[in-house]
């Protein structure tokens, strides 16, 4: 079931925080994502230097969460994900994805955040100058493929203070997580 876009902003053109340039397009939309609740998606273009920042919010609030989930078969590349910007990703023995000032927080399915992650391998392959972290990398993508054909076992967890963050699945484990408080 696709989510229901119901509300888009006007984009508004601002400066960008990296080029000065006034070529920095500010945009927002409300969506409805199944067995999740509405989310409001916001982002930052620039067209003059391609910077890029989004983030998602539930619109009420939500507790700090964890889900686990296993790759199984095929048909999970299909299952919704919702990653806030203060979400970590963990894919055990693959990648981790951290929280941070270049963090993104966006809505997709399991086989778009194995895209992304496959996209951060093929680039430390491609930058790697040791023969060994090439390897490691090229290895790393023959069992990313193996996962996304459903021929290989993979868990991911996503670990989200915010509680903006979830696998929709009924497959998913959610348990809380407990927040480090200042003192």
């Amino acid at each position: 079931m696709p989510e229901q876009e119901e509300n888009i902003s006007d984009e508004t053109i601002n400066v960008c925080p990296l080029c000065h340039q006034k070529t920095l397009a500010l945009a927002d939309r409300e969506t409805e994502v199944p067995y999740f609740g509405k989310v409001f998606i916001f982002s930052m273009t620039c067209s003059n230097c391609k910077y890029h920042k989004s983030d998602v919010e539930a619109a009420e609030k939500k507790e700090p969460c964890k889900y686990t989930f296993e790759i199984s078969k095929e048909e999970d590349m299909k299952v919704r994900v919702v990653k806030s910007s203060e979400a970590t990703v963990k894919i055990p023995h693959i990648s981790e994805i951290i929280p941070g000032p270049a963090s993104q927080g966006f809505v997709t399915n399991i086989e778009g955040l194995l895209n992304r992650v496959k996209y951060q391998i093929e680039t430390l392959r491609d930058t790697a100058e040791d023969d060994e972290d090439k390897k490691k990398a090229k290895n790393l993508l023959k069992k990313l493929l193996k996962i996304v054909w459903g021929q290989e076992k993979q868990k991911i967890i996503i670990e989200d203070p915010s509680g903006n963050s979830a696998i929709v699945s009924d497959k998913a484990e959610k348990s809380g997580l407990k927040v480090k408080t200042a003192q």
